[in-house]
């Protein structure tokens, strides 16, 4: 064959080899969603000033935080409209550099008015918080004054919605001045608050869940000045630091419990129930301290009239307190990694009782505080309780409310999820009210872990995958979780699509070890404190030395989804024996490393990682595989640790 007519036939056989690859890659083109230019994109994080937030995602040198102490005296007062009476004083401390004209106030009773936000944007159907409002809801305000440099006043505050501003006759100074504000309230106490509080009757009498319970400081920070979104339900708390120092005046044949450490139990307990009291600090083993048989004893409640129960609590950004007739009462021992010791409490009516219900909730609750003092940042307070009642799950600091009627792993469930909230955003002190999925999804994310490590996994479902039941709700989401509360059409997301988002973090792209780290130093740095969204990020990524916003743009500020598809599988030279190319698509918006169990015929069998920067280019990608017989079959993501959205393209078969 002559030269000439060899360089023609190479030329018709490049033309066709080119022509049919691009063809190829058209129509894997055609049937990818995938901009490798929108997933890494380089446009970096908002930057406070003022150096208040650093670039490496922990307080900056100058940040400050304001802060806001209260003394408290309620009474509750039973009847056919229970109240609470109250009076509080807050000291509030102004760290920040600017002068304030005005203080704002939070008002979360209000959203119990009938022409409340919330209650204007309820659904018809109703819906979890169901915030209808009640002819009798909402605070009265009965008089507010300011004490400032010596000076008392009175103030005609301005009441909007659940908000009351405090115009000052004269502007609070910065970086440390002080100023008191007085107020003197009253509200009637809601059946259902918003699943948060409320009062629930039970066969002994009624079971008081009292939250929400005072006027309290809206907070002031570095990033919007004075936050005053509005309290409509679903969004929930965003307040700053201080220490409380309260009393509750109830009936004397009430039991009052509350966040943070009793004052007073000579004056308010029997002989007996302060025996039981130091027996159970003593304990690992629940000790009663009121026992069923003697909730309705006369002997269980021998004073007289009403009582009053003082409680203080310190470095807390809220507290809160039930009460009832008919709380049954156990207490256990909690063990802190650095050697002090805690108490874990319940208080539960007899229709909660049972060892398949109530009777293990201190074991529940010890048993988490202990879980995650150890894993995450030690329990700073002395004690907590877990209160039986009408609220489904709600948390405060050192005080929970759970179901009445829950039992075995729905109350385990319940309790170290409520409980795990001390941590978030109790302890790391996020903004609930803009970014639930701060709280939530991290919180949720931690109960993993608790399930897990307790009593050897009795809850532990190893069978349930997060990711499949992500991949459908991400098909049909309409919101991402940067999305406020009160907008998102499915709040779910908040709890589970966070959570495994921090899964896949740490199973698939950084490791256990890495991510442990870099988690444990976010906390570290924010306890106390008040994060952003961006500083996690910005921390994450220091810290484990890894530039992830490729991972959280897409994750929590937009609805993509994960589609990664095995293309095709051919041979080097067509012998198996020379190595495989094989050809992956990442078919939808988002990224992620990708996973194969490749099994040759041989039966070698063997699972490999291909790290998420193969899609920097496309969302296609070819590798050659060094397989010694031909290929039998390919699964990318075999454990379903990803929640792609279309696995019957993830497995590829030789047949």
């Amino acid at each position: 064959m002559n030269l000439k007519k060899l360089h023609y036939l190479l030329s018709g056989l490049s033309l066709l080899l080119i022509t049919a690859s691009t063809a190829s890659a058209q129509t894997a083109a055609d049937s990818i969603k995938y901009n490798h230019l929108d997933v890494f994109d380089s446009t970096p994080w908002p930057v406070t000033t003022g150096d208040t937030r650093s670039a490496s995602g922990q307080p900056g040198q100058h940040y400050w935080q304001n802060r806001a102490d209260y003394a408290i005296k309620a009474t509750l007062t039973e009847g056919q409209d229970t109240t609470v009476t109250g009076e509080v004083t807050i000291s509030y401390t102004n760290n920040s550099p600017d002068n304030l004209d005005y203080l704002w106030l939070q008002l979360d009773q209000n959203l119990f008015k009938p022409d409340s936000r919330g209650a204007a944007t309820t659904p018809i159907g109703g819906d979890r918080f169901d915030v209808k409002g009640f002819n009798r809801g909402g605070y009265h305000i009965e008089s507010v004054s300011v004490t400032y440099k010596g000076q008392t006043y009175k103030v005609d505050p301005i009441i909007t919605d659940a908000r009351m501003q405090v115009r000052l006759n004269t502007p609070m100074g910065a970086k440390g001045e002080k100023i008191q504000v007085k107020v003197n309230y009253s509200f009637s106490i809601p059946f259902y608050g918003a699943d948060r509080m409320g009062r629930k009757k039970f066969k002994e009498g009624y079971v008081y869940e009292i939250a929400q319970w005072y006027p309290r400081m809206c907070v002031y920070d570095d990033v919007e000045g004075w936050n005053t979104l509005p309290y409509m339900g679903l969004g929930e708390f965003y307040c700053d630091y201080g220490d409380y120092d309260y009393f509750i005046t109830a009936p004397a044949d009430m039991t009052v419990v509350g966040s943070g450490d009793l004052q007073n139990g000579a004056q308010v307990l029997s002989t007996t129930q302060q025996s039981r009291l130091a027996e159970a600090r003593n304990s690992d083993k629940t000790v009663m301290i009121i026992t069923p048989e003697e909730v309705s004893q006369p002997a269980t409640h021998p004073f007289k009239g009403s009582l009053t129960w003082h409680f203080k609590m310190l470095n807390t950004r809220d507290v809160s307190w039930a009460a009832s007739k008919a709380f049954i009462w156990d207490a256990a021992r909690v063990n802190f990694p650095s050697g002090r010791k805690g108490i874990a409490m319940s208080t539960y009516p007899i229709e909660s009782a049972g060892n398949d219900s109530w009777g293990r909730s201190t074991e529940y609750l010890k048993n988490s505080m202990e879980i995650y003092s150890q894993e995450y940042f030690e329990y700073p307070w002395n004690s907590a309780v877990s209160v039986s009642g009408v609220a489904l799950g709600m948390e405060y600091p050192g005080i929970i409310f759970c179901l009445s009627n829950l039992k075995n792993g729905g109350l385990w469930g319940d309790i170290t999820h409520e409980i795990g909230h001390n941590w978030f955003p109790m302890i790391v002190g996020t903004n609930e009210r803009k970014y639930m999925w701060m709280d939530e999804g991290f919180n949720t994310f931690i109960n993993e872990y608790a399930t897990e490590k307790f009593n050897n996994g009795e809850y532990f479902n190893t069978k349930t995958r997060m990711a499949n039941g992500i991949a459908r709700m991400m098909t049909r989401a309409k919101d991402p979780l940067m999305v406020a509360p009160e907008a998102i059409n499915d709040y779910g997301q908040y709890y589970s699509k966070t959570a495994l988002g921090l899964d896949m973090l740490r199973n698939v792209v950084l490791g256990p070890e890495r991510f442990d780290y870099a988690f444990h130093e976010y906390v570290k740095h924010w306890a106390f404190k008040h994060p952003l969204p961006y500083d996690f990020f910005k921390a994450m990524n220091d810290a484990s030395g890894e530039d992830l916003n490729w991972f959280f743009k897409p994750w929590f500020f937009t609805t993509w989804k994960l589609d990664q598809a095995v293309e095709s599988v051919k041979y080097v030279k067509d012998d198996a024996a020379n190595g495989a190319l094989i050809t992956l698509l990442n078919k939808e918006k988002m990224a992620m490393p990708v996973i194969l169990k490749i099994t040759q015929a041989n039966g070698k069998t063997e699972t490999i990682t291909l790290p998420v920067n193969i899609w920097q280019r496309g969302g296609e990608w070819t590798f050659v595989y060094p397989s010694t017989s031909t290929i039998q079959s390919i699964e990318l993501d075999p454990d379903h640790q990803l929640p792609d959205v279309d696995r019957k393209n993830n497995v590829w078969s030789g047949k």
